[in-house]
């Protein structure tokens, strides 16, 4: 009774200490190297933004952020 008590704390203690393993933290997805004004391919982008043209898509970011994600300019 006393060695399977033992027996099993044992593999318990193992499994807690196996968790604590620090995972390997590498990118496995997609790298870009292109700013984010170069544009994709994706057909659904906001007119009067012109892929690869920095300033259109500065003004896009600010009119996005002014206008359409900016919380306090809803509020009446």
């Amino acid at each position: 009774m006393k060695q399977s008590l033992l027996l099993s704390l044992a593999a318990l203690a193992a499994l807690a200490l196996a968790g604590c393993a620090e995972r390997d933290q590498t990118s496995k997805g997609v790298k870009s190297d292109t700013a984010a004004y170069e544009g994709t391919n994706h057909p659904f982008v906001v007119s009067g933004w012109r892929p690869g043209d920095r300033n259109s898509w500065e003004q896009q970011m600010k009119v996005r952020t002014v206008m359409g994600q900016n919380d306090y300019a809803k509020v009446p």
